[in-house]
């Protein structure tokens, strides 16, 4: 039947033969090819830049080199014709970082825990430094302790034994000259010297640490005096506060907001770094 419309003018021949595409192939080390026009076939041993364009450079069976034009020259590869382009260099690989800033290490192992610890004040300090810190200190093989509570720190210390291969790092909360935990840290130093080191943070509790900007305030509730602190700031932050359980939930809210070092403060930053490095034997107790 004829077509009573007439053929689209605008439409490919049914009858043209096909042009088959011809395939990019990147012209990578070694390849073998052979330049269509020349006959020349060689292996490729780089791609160089001239004032007309990017050019393949073959080498032949006797070591001689000759470069061709990618763009001019058509190529066979096994009998198949093929064009050449550059292949695609690879971006320089930016170490991964992990949460502390340190470059993370790659396919570790595990390691046997040493026999040095970091000792912490309670359950929401282990978790913020595991949290921040964890990777740098498996790679250490370094275990952090809570130790629910500071005023028997003297007698805890006594009882670890410290000695070269077995040091102790503590951090404290409120830290500050005066303070109960200042009269407890240098008490530890006096009687166990040079194989244990007491640092801590300014603040009331380690919550403080984290910067308020993170949470989208400016600075951290102030709590009216005879109001449990922890209670105080769920309140004053619109969370619940009445339970044990409102206080676990508030303080998971919280550590969902920190994400790396960043988040912390400086103050917390580098009396935690320091403790890793007197521990690890990197720094000087």
């Amino acid at each position: 039947m004829s077509d009573r419309y007439g053929r689209d003018v605008l439409s490919a021949d049914p009858h043209a033969p096909r042009v088959r595409s011809v395939p990019l192939v990147p012209a990578e080390s070694g390849l073998v090819v052979e330049c269509v026009s020349s006959g020349w076939c060689g292996a490729v041993v780089g791609t160089e830049k001239g004032s007309e364009g990017w050019a393949v450079v073959l080498e032949d069976r006797h070591g001689v080199r000759r470069p061709f034009l990618m763009q001019a020259a058509a190529f066979l590869l096994d009998g198949e014709a093929v064009t050449l382009v550059r292949p695609e260099v690879a971006a320089p690989r930016t170490p991964r970082r992990s949460a502390s800033g340190s470059i993370a290490v790659e396919n570790h192992r595990a390691v046997v825990a040493r026999a040095s610890r970091i000792w912490v004040e309670g359950k929401h300090d282990a978790e913020l430094v595991e949290k921040v810190w964890g990777h740098d200190l498996r790679v250490e093989g370094v275990v952090v302790e809570p130790l629910h509570g500071a005023d028997d720190l003297v007698e805890r210390v006594r009882d670890f034994e410290p000695g070269p291969r077995r040091r102790l790092g503590v951090l404290l909360d409120h830290l500050v000259p005066g303070s109960k935990e200042s009269r407890i840290a240098d008490a530890v130093r006096r009687e166990h010297g040079p194989h244990v080191v007491v640092l801590g943070h300014p603040y009331v509790d380690v919550w403080q640490a984290i910067r308020p900007q993170v949470l989208g305030i400016e600075a951290w509730p102030v709590v009216p005096k005879g109001t449990p602190w922890k209670e105080g700031v769920l309140s004053a932050l619109g969370r619940p506060h009445r339970t044990a359980d409102d206080v676990a939930e508030g303080w998971r809210w919280l550590l969902g907001h920190v994400r790396t070092y960043a988040d912390l403060e400086p103050s917390l930053l580098g009396r935690v770094e320091e403790l890793i490095d007197a521990v690890t034997a990197h720094g000087t107790l």
